[in-house]
């Protein structure tokens, strides 16, 4: 018995020896599988990494730390989830901090369901879990549930506040993110930082409250976090976009490192102001301070370019961007396209189009409404063809180039079917934009019971472009009956403005009724209506030269009007008759013809011929639409001095050559 005893005392120790092995073998064989999968997250090899896992027995904490940060550095969502899978299956009880990682996982890959589940499981939350949830919902937009985590969270830190106040901001609730700054400050164991202040910046220049966002930087100065790059970048924004260019152009200046993106606000800013003086000048300065330009600050820059017609900038630019190198597919690419378009430079502009390897609808757009605008509808209509051959899908914006475009040519049928394709073929929803271009297609064309029961039938209500484009074909029609119809709505949309009064006197003026056109005239005086300065400017030698209508204020103004008179006199030889219908009919007609003489864009023309040499090219641009009588005038002119002229008005190009115009005056 004694001897069977000391046999299962040796037996056990034996047995307990081979377990306490085969656990040590399990144990290195585990530790060296938990080394590779170390060494495959960190070569980026994730599944083979979880892989391994599926081998080890029991996997600790560290290493499910491991493989869930890699799948949060990789945004790999699926491998998360299958790791998280396999801390259940293993009967794994991961603590807050392995929790945390899986919900910033879930949060940061957009997996909110995901995120909020594994939050309403943990038995144990700290600030983190909270704010991860929080900072998750916010990021998205789900503001409300971000809102009401943030009410019931225990206790809050300055990451709390910042997540929901920026969500509020980011998603376009400035008032709600500027109330819960407010609740901010008043709140005793919270103290804003540089990013809360930011925010609020941001809020108070959203709803262009300056009072606020001075109240802030007010604060801002006091509390010395005013020398933040951060902070001085919301500041710039929040002046600039207020209307306070000064304030803005100091706050720049005292910026101590100065990024692409700070340039390219504050350039912005100048043109969006309307001072294209300062604009032009900071980007000369940017383009010396060593900066490089971005996409952004090039095509805002080419784009104020072709607002103002400042076309041998818009060229210095092209230029710097072939040296650089500028990707072919980048908006400044299509701001070019847009700039030579608007300059009547369309051969430039289709060159840039067709260097592109893939032409953004932007471009197609710019393009076909520059050859609307420069006097080819065919071509326009021929790239708009090309666009749907393409695949690329249009959108509402490129259908109103195609629109003008028939307009322009008179293409009432081609125009129709273009405008019923809209709905019927694209499936796009008519715009107020393709109502008043149809109307003004029809009525120029003189198809006025078509135009009313298009605006009888229409769902939206007619806007003031649509009712002067139907007032402007009564004008070439004389439908009297019409045009009050289309002046009436026209004073009740917009009672000051002045094109309405003139137009319809002019209608009365041509029928012969005198007694309604002296009305009109009447009621614009006794209103205190002012009409609109015509204004045309031409650039030579690089300098822009801007007349007025009967301006005397250039120094070239003798030698300007000189020319003036001779060229009359050898128009009238010609058989020119200056067409005195729609000036004052209160003036002597020799008056008459003498104010038409004096038009803005006469002066300019003018200028542009004696101070270039013959053969040379006139190109005008004026700020209003040209007259009937300009416009026959420069048919005569082109043909005595042989020259190609051209006018770009409010609504087109116009290039003369020759004695005729290439709108063959239909405009």
């Amino acid at each position: 018995m004694h001897k069977f005893r000391n046999f299962k005392r040796s037996f056990s120790f034996l047995k307990s020896q081979s377990l306490t092995q085969s656990r040590f073998n399990e144990r290195c064989y585990g530790n060296k599988l938990e080394e590779a999968i170390d060494v495959l997250c960190q070569q980026n090899r994730l599944n083979e990494a979880i892989e391994l896992l599926h081998q080890i027995h029991r996997p600790s904490p560290r290493i499910y730390s491991t493989l869930i940060a890699a799948c949060v550095r990789h945004r790999a969502l699926q491998e998360g989830k299958m790791v998280h899978a396999h801390t259940k299956a293993s009967e794994f009880v991961p603590g807050i901090s392995i929790s945390n990682r899986l919900l910033d996982l879930y949060s940061k890959c957009g997996s909110l369901g995901d995120a909020q589940k594994l939050f309403d499981e943990m038995i144990h939350r700290d600030l983190c879990s909270w704010n991860t949830m929080i900072a998750g919902y916010a990021k998205i937009g789900r503001l409300q549930q971000a809102r009401k985590l943030f009410d019931e969270m225990p206790q809050r830190d300055n990451f709390s506040w910042n997540a929901v106040i920026s969500g509020y901001v980011r998603h376009g609730c400035p008032w709600e993110a500027l109330e819960l700054f407010r609740s901010m400050q008043n709140h005793e164991s919270s103290n804003s930082n540089k990013f809360t202040l930011s925010s609020a910046l941001a809020a108070s220049a959203a709803i262009l409250c300056l009072r606020l966002g001075k109240e802030i930087h007010g604060y801002l100065t006091r509390t010395g976090l005013d020398s933040d790059e951060v902070v001085w970048s919301a500041l710039l924004d929040l002046y600039g976009k207020c209307g306070s260019l000064n304030e803005a152009r100091g706050i720049f200046y005292k910026m101590a490192n100065k990024d692409v993106v700070s340039w390219t606000t504050m350039i912005h800013r100048c043109f969006e102001d309307g001072r294209k003086e300062e604009g032009f000048s900071l980007f000369r300065e940017l383009m010396g301070s060593g900066i490089r330009p971005n996409e952004y600050t090039f095509a805002g820059v080419l784009n104020a370019c072709a607002g103002h017609a400042v076309e041998h900038l818009g060229k210095e630019v092209h230029s710097y961007m072939v040296r650089i190198g500028c990707d072919p597919c980048s908006y400044a690419v299509s701001a070019l396209v847009h700039l030579y378009s608007k300059c009547g430079n369309i051969e430039n502009a289709r060159r840039v189009f067709n260097q592109m390897p893939r032409p953004g609808l932007v471009s197609w757009t710019s393009l076909i409404a520059g050859y609307a605008q420069n006097g080819q509808p065919d071509e326009a209509l021929r790239l708009f063809e090309l666009l749907l051959r393409s695949g690329t899908k249009p959108d509402q914006v490129v259908l109103v180039g195609v629109l003008s475009a028939c307009t322009d040519a008179g293409l009432v049928d081609k125009g129709l079917e273009y405008f019923h394709s809209i709905k019927e073929k694209h499936g796009l929803m008519h715009t107020a934009d393709h109502y008043a271009c149809v109307i003004d297609l029809l009525a120029r064309s003189g198809w006025f019971k078509e135009a009313e029961d298009i605006i009888d039938k229409m769902p939206i209500k007619p806007d003031k472009f649509l009712w002067a484009a139907l007032l402007g074909g009564c004008r070439i029609h004389g439908n009297l009956e019409l045009a009050e119809r289309a002046a009436n709505a026209l004073f009740e949309i917009a009672p000051e403005d002045p094109a309405t009064y003139i137009t319809l006197a002019n209608i009365y003026a041509n029928a012969g009724l005198w007694t309604e056109e002296a009305k009109v005239r009447k009621a614009v005086e006794s209103r205190g209506i002012v009409k609109k300065p015509g204004k045309s400017w031409t650039e030579i030698k690089r300098q822009v030269h801007v007349f007025l209508v009967g301006d005397t204020s250039h120094s070239k103004i003798c030698d300007i009007h000189a020319f003036l008179g001779e060229i009359s006199k050898k128009m009238k030889e010609k058989g020119y008759i200056p067409d005195t219908n729609f000036v004052l009919r209160d003036v002597e007609e020799e008056q008459k013809e003498q104010n038409l003489v004096y038009h803005s864009e006469k002066l300019a023309v003018a200028f542009g011929i004696i101070s270039t040499p013959p053969g040379t090219p006139i190109k005008v641009y004026k700020n209003l639409r040209t007259c009937v009588d300009c416009h026959t005038a420069m048919k005569y002119i082109s043909k005595i001095v042989q020259r190609k002229i051209i006018v770009r008005d409010s609504n087109r190009f116009h290039y003369f050559e020759d004695g005729s115009c290439s709108c063959q005056d239909y405009w």
